[in-house]
């Protein structure tokens, strides 16, 4: 927003807009209008105006989380001599405002939480705050607020205050934390048992536990650990106290995760919560379900809290399996929601258990183990009066997949076979109505590829009575059956003589509309395992493959149906591979040349992404051994396809969806008969380039380093990939030199750089002798501040793999050029490179992408350690030494450890970890 400051009036009216515009687009435009405001200086002065005159609620709250917003993320804007009157102006806004709207209460804490922790020269900020509005009781409810906020922000991700004055504010926060205690204890004194402050109270002493800051040999004699318990005992406590008390102890307990050196507060919180559980059978006999997941929290967090415990030292003291018992009461709830909070504990105890390898440790597991997958099993059944296929998509259909995904990896405690022969018994010995069989099998088919299955009689059981499933059974049961033979196609390829039936049952799912998509899944899992066996059963799949329209199949299941077909073609006698290959791609074909052949461009019925997407997955995973020398016999079929996907492209060239799916399909081609592709080269590269220029799709780029590293090593073809490389570039700079043209376009920085690096990689002195790659480098070195997960990590990996080949000494005839020129490229480059690199970390890159940045340092190293020392020192003295809110981010002695810690290091690792800790300074 530039110009001039708007007024008031103005400003208020845009509010107004916002929340009261009948008319949508009236809305949209006051909230960009404002939103631009809020970027301005003016918000400052025109926030602080709108609170003082204290018009509306709406006003208000917009000035307000205005406010917060702008000592957020522009606290630097302000001079240091006016953060003093900002401060008591926000203080007595909180104070005017007490009493309009809790809502603004919170933003205007966080504006003042937010100012404290930036604030240097405000010191002992709690102290203060209490002695000012301890005593007033109307000023209660703003300070418990601006004391919950405060340890909050402290790890907040929108403030950088750096290690070194977050670990001044810590320490500060524990120095004071006991005056907080104590405030809160008067409050509950004096307040008694009012709802609304409690829950205050609890929020607040919650939030220091979180912080992990209170003195918990203190704590665990505190009058508010009985108070918290006590309200959790009472069967009248009413929900929204209940919630926050059961927070509070949760917090509690995840504060002492450390156990061992919070002994006193871990014996008090164990004792209270196993003194819960009668409280928990009263609120299942009450069906207060909000309760019963209180406690079910409050029990899982007690169990991961003491996890360690309990598998060292299980049944006593703290290990005491009691603990186990609690949350096994909660999987036996009917509600599937109560079982599903533990979820994350048992995980945890089955891997911990794993690593252990202990068996007289799985031994005292496994019974409770066993109880779990009882229960879960009865969780997993569906209504009885449920029709049609079992949902994977509503809440419920993904409890199933979560509790799939838990069984497998908690079964080897209870060993795959035996669980899996206990549970064909309950279906065999018995006949339990349909949900319960659907169920059962749902569970075999999360266990089946984990049982051995050689010379297993069950399993050749289990298929054999799967298979003779009658069509009248519920389709559910039915369903979950045909998924229970695709989890077991390792069964069927040791039993061969099973692969008849077991395609048959599957077939009369194919043809049935509700069961057809699952069919083709276990369809392509048989033909995945059992590969050579299905090569006699080829035909039949190509007849499936011809008319897969006819079945009611989705998108996924049909492309994996010719997945599945072309694993199995793969296998065939190398000479009938190029006809089946043709007749298989043959439907793809004829559908996309009767596309091309009719002029409506832009209705649905002319998009050929479905048969593009078909083609891929031929092409991906027909991959025939083929011996050197030998002529690659899907050679001629995509020589006599690539017209017909040359013209597809050139027809939707504008539309990047369409394109995309068009060089994915080439790409597979290309990949499918590696060099057998050369005959495609020319006119595909021209192809490329030439749309390219009008249209920059990235994919185009992708494609790019495909051939590179298909054709790269070729003599005869580097020339061409380079100009291919270098007309692909001119149109990509230019669309990256735009206004944020980086940020904007971060899959072109990701493709373009994969390209490049293909290049490296596979011909470095073509690239390096070239014009291009001063080009590049400076391009990398620009894009070295994105904060884009692929897109940096193909820039990162560009530089590296660059200066490594001036590194390697390969023993090839080019290593002395490649140093040379490498060289150069440093002597020009090395230091804007360094102190790119360096203030990308401490300001732009997420703590994700450091090991990539610490590769790049470390190979600059290893190219020429003494200039490399001089320019990391150059690039750390251009660091800022202090925050605009006056506290120190960096001092000198942590600069030249740094220094020390990177140029001394031994190995890539050590400077990754340097690098990690030096810019915690800056977050």
């Amino acid at each position: 927003m530039e110009g001039e400051k708007p007024s008031l009036a103005l400003v208020y009216h845009a509010v107004q807009a916002l929340y009261h515009d009948p008319d949508p687009a009236g809305k949209e435009r006051a909230s960009v209008w404002l939103g631009e405001l809020q970027k301005s200086m003016y918000a400052w002065e025109i926030s602080d105006q709108l609170l003082q005159l204290k018009q509306d609620v709406e006003s208000c709250y917009f000035a307000a989380q205005t406010m917060k917003m702008k000592i957020q993320t522009s606290f630097y804007e302000l001079p240091a001599d006016t953060h003093i009157a900002l401060r008591d102006s926000l203080l007595s806004h909180i104070e005017n405002l007490k009493d309009l709207s809790p809502i603004i209460i919170t933003q205007l804490a966080l504006a003042i939480a937010d100012l404290a922790l930036q604030m240097a020269s405000w010191k002992g900020c709690v102290h203060t705050l209490i002695e000012k509005y301890s005593g007033d009781v109307s000023s209660m409810t703003f300070l418990m607020e601006i004391l919950t906020v405060l340890p909050e922000e402290v790890h907040s991700r929108s403030l950088r205050i750096g290690a070194n004055r977050r670990t001044e504010i810590i320490e500060d926060l524990a120095y004071y934390s006991g005056t907080v205690v104590a405030l809160l204890a008067s409050c509950v004194e004096k307040t008694g048992s009012n709802e609304k402050m409690l829950i205050k109270v609890f929020r607040c002493l919650g939030s220091w536990f979180n912080l992990g800051v209170l003195d918990t040999t203190f704590m665990a004699n505190s009058q508010l650990l009985i108070l918290l318990f006590q309200v959790l005992q009472r069967d009248e406590t009413p929900t929204n106290l209940h919630e926050a008390a059961s927070d509070c102890v949760c917090s509690a307990l995840y504060a002492i995760e450390n156990v061992d050196n919070n002994m006193a507060l871990a014996l008090q919180l164990f004792r209270g919560v196993l003194l819960l559980e009668t409280a928990y059978h009263m609120a299942v006999a009450r069906e207060d379900l909000d309760k019963v997941l209180n406690y079910c929290r409050i029990f899982t967090e007690l169990c991961e809290t003491l996890l360690e415990t309990i598998v060292q030292s299980p049944g006593q003291g703290m290990g005491d399996l009691r603990t186990l018992e609690l949350l096994l009461i909660c999987a036996g709830h009917p509600q599937y929601e109560v079982a599903e909070i533990s979820f994350n504990f048992w995980y945890r105890l089955g891997e911990r258990l794993y690593k252990t390898n202990d068996a007289v440790l799985h031994g005292i597991f496994r019974p409770y183990i066993q109880r779990l997958l009882h229960g879960l099993a009865r969780h997993c059944q569906l209504d009885a009066d449920h029709e049609g296929i079992p949902e994977d998509t509503d809440d419920f259909g993904e409890f199933r997949m979560r509790v799939s995904d838990l069984v497998k990896d908690v079964i080897f405690l209870v060993g795959s076979m035996e669980c899996f022969s206990q549970l064909y018994s309950t279906l065999k010995e018995g006949s339990p109505p349909w949900e319960v069989t659907e169920a059962v099998l749902f569970i075999m088919a999360a266990i089946a590829k984990s049982v051995d299955p050689e010379n297993n009689p069950t399993l050749t059981e289990v298929l054999e009575q799967v298979v003779l499933l009658p069509q009248t059974v519920h389709i559910a049961v039915r369903y979950t059956s045909i998924e229970l033979v695709g989890e077991m196609s390792e069964a069927v390829n040791h039993n061969p003589r099973f692969l008849d039936p077991v395609l048959n049952y599957l077939m009369k799912g194919l043809g049935e509309k509700p069961l057809a998509s699952m069919a083709a899944k276990a369809i392509l899992s048989i033909c995945s395992v059992c590969r050579d066996h299905m090569a006699q059963h080829f035909q039949g799949l190509l007849e499936i493959a011809r008319s897969l329209d006819s079945f009611a199949l989705s998108t996924e299941a049909a492309v994996g149906l010719l997945k599945g077909t072309a694993l199995v073609l793969a296998r065939l006698p190398l000479e009938k591979i190029a006809e089946c290959l043709s007749d298989l791609c043959a439907v793809q074909v004829i559908a996309l040349k009767k596309l091309l052949s009719q002029d409506h461009s832009n209705s649905k019925s002319a998009d050929p992404t479905v048969w593009l997407d078909r083609l891929a997955v031929i092409f991906r995973h027909t991959n025939p051994i083929v011996e050197n020398g030998q002529m690659h016999p899907c050679q001629k079929v995509i020589h006599d396809i690539w017209p017909v996907l040359s013209e597809t492209l050139n027809k939707h060239q504008g539309d990047n969806r369409i394109v995309e799916r068009c060089c994915r399909c080439l790409r597979f081609a290309v990949r499918c008969v590696g060099k057998g592709s050369a005959s495609l080269l020319q006119p595909l590269v021209t192809q490329m380039v030439n749309v390219y220029r009008v249209y920059p799709h990235s994919c185009f780029l992708y494609l790019g380093s495909i051939l590179v590293d298909e054709y790269g090593m070729e003599e005869g073809c580097r020339q061409g990939l380079l100009d291919m490389l270098q007309a692909l570039c001119m149109p990509t700079f230019q669309l990256l030199e735009q206004p944020n043209g980086l940020r904007n376009h971060p899959d072109t920085v990701d493709d373009l750089f994969r390209l490049a690096t293909r290049f490296v990689q596979r011909s470095p002195v073509t690239l390096l002798s070239s014009q291009v790659v001063v080009h590049l480098v400076q391009c990398a070195i620009a894009a070295a501040t994105l904060d884009h997960r692929d897109a940096n990590c193909s820039v990162m990996k560009f530089i590296r793999d660059l200066i490594h080949t001036g590194i390697t000494n390969d023993h090839e005839d080019d290593f002395e050029v490649r140093k040379q020129l490498i060289s150069q490229a440093m002597q020009q480059h090395g230091q804007q490179l360094i102190t790119q690199i360096i203030h990308a970390c401490c300001f732009f890159l997420p703590p994700y992408t450091l090991p990539d940045v610490a590769e790049v340092i470390w190979e600059v190293m290893l190219f020429d350690r003494p200039t490399f020392c001089r320019w990391l020192e150059n690039a750390l003295k251009g660091l800022p030494k202090e925050t605009s809110g006056g506290a120190v981010t960096v001092t000198n002695k942590q600069l030249t450890d740094f220094h020390k810690q990177v140029t001394s290091a031994e190995e890539c690792k050590q400077v990754c970890w340097a690098i990690r800790e030096f810019t915690r300074l800056f977050r």
